[in-house]
């Protein structure tokens, strides 16, 4: 019969012996690269499934809420790739910002007095937006994975 407290003291040396996968290390620190420091993040409202409706016309149409900002977003694929038309409200300001970004690939665009931006030409897969507002803490969606 094997004591616990042997056991348990054999388990904490083979962990300490163990390295880490080298393929875990790299998908830890892609994630970690993915953060905004200091953002808030404006998660989905009801639009139905995932937070999200598909039309007949393949657009993929989702809405993101904070306390005091809006983003609707319309995401259609053509080719194998994605484009995004936005809006946020209220408009965030002069020189506000904004990040579509996927896991390899971010696309900054200046938002219109109307609130609207656009990025085109983005691979399918794993999509997020960041609003920069001057004065604020960035507001960025949660990660929504666009299929064809």
């Amino acid at each position: 019969m094997i004591n616990d407290e042997y056991f348990l003291a054999a388990l904490r040396l083979a962990a300490g012996n163990d390295p880490i996968p080298g393929h875990v290390s790299a998908a830890a620190r892609d994630a970690y690269r993915l953060r905004v420091p200091g953002a808030v993040t404006a998660d989905p409202t009801d639009l139905g499934a995932a937070g999200g409706v598909r039309d007949d016309e393949g657009c993929h149409l989702v809405r993101f809420v904070v306390a005091g900002l809006t983003f609707d977003l319309e995401i259609t694929i053509g080719d194998g790739l994605i484009d995004v038309a936005g809006h946020v409200a209220p408009y965030p300001g002069e020189g506000a910002l904004i990040d579509v970004r996927t896991p390899h690939l971010t696309l900054t665009r200046r938002i219109a007095g109307s609130g609207d931006f656009a990025a085109t030409g983005l691979p399918p897969g794993w999509l997020s937006v960041v609003c920069h507002r001057p004065g604020h803490k960035p507001v960025q969606t949660r990660w929504v994975r666009i299929r064809p």
